[in-house]
């Protein structure tokens, strides 16, 4: 830590196609937060730099899905995204965007200058091309048969169905997204990084001077190199994104990888003037906080872009966390499986930090972890509420119930006394090795420890009991509590912003540096704490039950949504379908057939005449709804006693993959026994 003077921190920056959510909060922004929060409490320089990735086909699928512009597109979420993040307290320095007019011009730039020292390969090779649209197709605006394992609806660059990585070319029955009309194959040129010329050094850089970074990350590293680099394009063929800034490249953008990471940079430059003393200087310590899906640009070919153009420092720590699952389900933007960060801050004002708790608490960081509504619920009642929260409350009301709110002066401290304080020392030294380890989630245990040491200590002090015989050790006793309550207000700061500043005002304190956690004098005799209100409140389980049931509804929308239709029955003749005399009728009387749960006793006017029919209908709409529906009813087919009630005909019924019922109705009004043909 002593070689550098300060701290330049990246979050991985989200794709503006799409609202943050739980996912992309635990993997990067909670983390780069709570890391950033602790070093500026340390008293240490720091930049935290963030920004929103506009470029990119997924952009232009969206907004040609939409009828809109890629760059209404991106407004709008990154507008989302932005206020999601402040609202939530990620506490950047600078949240930019990569449509900005400083980020083309240093994306630009840097590229310009690796084309002028010749580190860029140019290539020419056959790629898809629309004659249509007349446009040559990135790998997303291809579809085909999967080679591997027959899904139909494959991209040109992956599976969705196996995972498996694809060339464009190796579709079978490749279409355009575009056109639909089978793209052909026409000569294009691009330029490309021959990451192979860096894999020594990267191997020496990585697996021999990076020992220490997480086994995920090393892991990964050493799996690529292992298996040889090969060049990768840098330049794309379409029209949203930064031109490709060198003649003969008319048409053609930098691809979205390569301009991406650069976003770091422009937007430290749109923040400051100085912006090359954090980009530049041996003394800064960049860290990367990304998801493991980003660890092969952080750790590979960005350093390489940044190692060939020269002049630029390179990441000390790439602390990449694993993925969240949700509710035991991979979470997914597509399939709308995921709690979205500006939707959980409308629906649970007030506790941001209840969120940020419990992602940190249960953090992706060496493995996937699961997010569960229960797991929430119960890490907020069980800890936030009956650990910290009732402590705090404890040790105030009593402070203010003894003495007016007035901090009594120690006397003699006894042995245990003693023990309690020493302890918050041990703890703060655990704590800060945890956080300059990446260890967040270890952290915050080591947090949440001192505040179940001050549970316990006032637990078995009992001052309740004791003020009732020697009132002299009760103001000892409180002394120490506040003592530990002021020191919470130091540990949990990277963690609860929110919480902590509310403890502040209960305490009457201002902000204290990290410097001062472990003291046992924060807070004098005479200095006066106000009333203290409820630093956590309960999470009741309907709330919960509100929040399950809406992922529920989502996964009920997603099986009809990849719900294929039952093939057709076998073929039969005209004469076969003329014997069914099918008529519009309406229903003039419900009711539900007793000791049933599906049955509804109808009477319909079919215009022929008024028929009883009994339909097991009941589950999906009541009598009072559907008395003056107009219906189809087949009224030939031969009567049929159900329940010992005579049905002289059935109604048509359209039924749902999952089941669910809905009439065959007209859609204008029909006199009543005309026919349907």
């Amino acid at each position: 830590m002593s070689q550098y003077k300060r701290t330049l921190i990246t979050s991985a920056l989200p794709y503006a196609n799409g609202p943050v959510h739980i996912g992309h909060l635990a993997g990067v922004y909670v983390p780069a937060d709570i890391y950033a929060r602790y070093l500026r409490l340390k008293g240490e320089e720091v930049a935290f730099i963030g920004g929103s990735d506009e470029h990119g086909v997924p952009i232009t699928l969206k907004a040609k899905k939409e009828g809109v512009t890629p760059q209404d597109i991106v407004d709008k979420y990154h507008g989302i995204i932005k206020e999601s993040f402040a609202k939530f307290g990620i506490s950047f320095d600078v949240y930019s965007r990569t449509s900005a007019k400083i980020h083309y011009e240093t994306a630009s730039e840097i590229f310009k200058t690796l084309y002028d020292k010749g580190e860029f390969i140019e290539q020419t090779s056959e790629q898809f091309y629309d004659e249509e649209a007349n446009q040559f197709l990135a790998d997303r605006y291809i579809t085909g048969t999967c080679p591997k394992c027959n899904y139909e609806k494959a991209y040109g660059d992956q599976c969705e169905s196996c995972g498996s990585s694809l060339n464009a070319t190796d579709l079978i029955d490749p279409k355009s997204v575009l056109s639909g009309n089978k793209p052909i194959l026409k000569e294009t040129k691009h330029w490309f990084l021959p990451l192979d010329r860096y894999e020594p050094w990267l191997r020496e850089w990585i697996l021999e001077q990076h020992k220490e970074w997480k086994p995920n990350v090393y892991g990964q590293c050493k799996s690529w190199l292992d298996g040889g680099l090969n060049p990768r394009a840098v330049t794309r063929d379409l029209s949203w994104g930064v031109p490709v800034p060198v003649e003969g490249a008319e048409g053609k953008v930098l691809y979205v990888w390569f301009d991406a990471p650069i976003g770091y940079i422009s937007a430290t430059k749109e923040w400051t003037p100085n912006w090359e003393k954090y980009w530049k200087d041996p003394e800064t310590k960049l860290v990367h906080f990304i998801g493991k899906d980003n660890i092969v640009f952080h750790c590979i070919i960005f350093p390489s872009i940044l190692k060939a153009e020269g002049s630029y420092i390179l990441p000390d720590n790439v602390p990449a966390n694993e993925f969240l699952n949700l509710e035991g389900d991979k979470i997914s933007t597509s399939r709308n499986w995921a709690v979205w960060l500006h939707e959980y801050l409308e629906e649970f004002p007030g506790k941001e930090d209840v969120l940020k708790y419990v992602l940190t608490a249960n953090a992706p960081e060496t493995k996937d972890n699961d997010f569960t509504w229960k797991d929430f619920q119960t890490r907020n009642n069980s800890e936030l509420v009956a650990i910290l929260g009732n402590f705090v409350n404890r040790a105030l009301v009593l402070t203010n119930k003894y003495y007016d709110g007035v901090i009594p002066a120690a006397g003699e401290l006894e042995e245990y006394d003693r023990e309690a304080l020493a302890s918050i020392s041990k703890l703060k030294d655990d704590v800060e090795k945890s956080l300059d380890n990446y260890r967040f989630r270890e952290a915050l245990k080591g947090a949440m420890d001192m505040a179940r040491l001050g549970n316990k200590y006032l637990a078995d002090m009992e001052p309740w009991k004791v003020i009732k015989t020697d009132s002299e050790r009760v103001k000892t006793i409180m002394n120490v509590c506040l003592q530990i309550t002021a020191n919470l207000t130091i540990v949990f700061e990277p963690f609860l912003p929110f919480s902590m500043d509310k403890l502040r005002r209960f305490m009457n304190l201002e902000r204290l540096d990290w410097s001062n956690l472990g003291r046992t004098d924060l807070v004098a005799a005479g200095h006066k704490v106000n009333k203290p209100e409820l630093l956590f409140e309960k999470i009741e389980d309907a709330t919960i039950q509100a929040q399950v049931d809406k992922l529920l509804a989502t996964k009920k929308a997603n099986e009809l949504e990849a719900a294929e239709a039952k093939p057709a029955k076998e073929n039969i003749e005209f004469d076969d379908f003329a014997k069914l005399d099918i008529r519009v009728g309406t229903i003039i009387e419900a009711e539900k057939v007793a000791k049933t749960k599906k049955l509804l006793k109808l009477k319909i006017d079919t215009g022929i005449d008024k028929r009883t029919v009994v339909s097991g209908i009941a589950e999906y709409y009541t009598p009072e709804e559907i008395i003056g529906k107009q219906v189809s009813i087949l009224v030939n087919l031969a009567p049929k006693k159900l329940r010992g009630i005579e049905s002289q005909g059935m109604i048509l019924m359209a039924e749902n993959p999952d089941g669910t019922l809905a009439f065959v109705s007209p859609d204008k009004a029909i006199k009543n026994g005309g026919e349907v043909r």
